[in-house]
């Protein structure tokens, strides 16, 4: 029969395949049942807040072998990865920087690459981690910066747009009203940065470059 789940804040697809059995996402994702919320969010990590995700029964599989032999069976265990990119205020990469990456209970030692990327492995169930840059290169130095795991609304929500402009340092406050002035103050900024028309407005264009920029 299958249920659907009601997306949450903080949830993310490879967390809600692994709390309902699977282990490996794409059965959910590629059900006929979410081929319109799979269009309409093309990321299946990034998922809003009421979605309605449709979780089909989990099918049982047979294999024959015979009794007198040991046989070996092997689950595809799906692996998910965090990403961060670190810039200073002129949006240079903060390159080759010691760093201690906290996830949950677990502590990693990771060292950014020439483009200030961090790629580290972490469990399917994280929701919220912790980074300190062991680095002169930028003023926060062996300061903790707080990581939410999931927490990532859609480009074309105006909390989506909140968070990316904040993330990238515009300052966009802390209300989802788009015409509050300091998110329309970091768009407008954003848009001039970057060559678009400057009207405070997130429209398509601005939502395609906020995204790339952005690097989701």
């Amino acid at each position: 029969m299958g249920c659907f789940h009601e997306v949450v804040q903080g949830e993310y697809l490879s967390m809600i395949a692994a709390e309902y059995g699977f282990h490996d996402y794409t059965v959910i994702w590629d059900h006929p049942n979410n081929a319109q919320l799979k269009e309409q969010r093309k990321n299946p990590n990034v998922l809003l807040p009421g979605d309605n995700l449709f979780i089909p029964d989990k099918e049982q599989k047979q294999e024959t072998g015979a009794t007198s032999r040991r046989h070996t069976f092997e689950v595809k265990q799906e692996k998910l990865k965090l990403r961060l990119v670190l810039e200073d205020i002129y949006e240079k990469p903060i390159a080759n920087a010691a760093c201690t990456l906290f996830v949950e209970q677990q502590a990693f030692h990771v060292t950014t690459d020439g483009h200030g990327r961090i790629e580290q492995e972490i469990p399917l169930s994280s929701q919220k981690g912790m980074l300190i840059i062991q680095s002169d290169q930028t003023p926060f130095e062996d300061e903790s910066l707080a990581i939410k795991i999931g927490h990532l609304d859609p480009i074309d929500s105006v909390s989506g747009q909140r968070a990316r402009l904040n993330n990238l340092g515009y300052f966009a406050g802390s209300s989802d009203d788009p015409s509050d002035p300091a998110f329309v103050s970091a768009a407008e900024e954003f848009q001039c940065d970057h060559g678009l028309t400057v009207d405070g407005e997130i429209g398509p264009q601005t939502q395609a470059q906020l995204k790339q920029v952005h690097g989701c």
